[in-house]
């Protein structure tokens, strides 16, 4: 049974790929500072609660009839956050500014009212 010398290769590379791949595995370059890590969890909370108010407009869009204008309200971002992202608070001057941003970026005065602006 003759051997195919590319195959061979290809198997040899692949465990050079694995061996070397557990030999680094799990080395940082740069050690985490606090204040990087600090940076990175307040862009991701925003990210969040900015998502959590699209998905809050969404919701109120969909259960709104036909005619009438979909009500979204700042406590329905919150309960998105909690619900899908696990905050276990949320301010609410945090989701009315979230929800103010994504109700502007969505052209929400046409269809829908909110309690963000007051």
């Amino acid at each position: 049974m003759p051997h195919d010398p590319g195959g061979v290769l290809f198997i040899a590379l692949g465990l050079l790929l694995v061996a070397a791949g557990s030999f680094w595995r799990g080395r940082v370059l740069r050690p985490i500072s606090a204040k990087r890590a600090q940076a990175s969890v307040t862009r991701d909370r925003s990210r969040n609660l900015l998502r959590a108010a699209d998905m809050a407009i969404a919701e109120a869009r969909r259960q709104a009839t036909p005619g009438e204008p979909a009500i979204v309200t700042v406590g329905d971002v919150h309960k998105v956050a909690c619900r899908h992202y696990g905050y276990a608070s949320v301010e609410r001057e945090e989701a009315a500014a979230a929800l103010r941003l994504r109700f502007e970026a969505a052209d929400c005065r046409r269809d829908c009212m909110t309690d963000a602006f007051s």
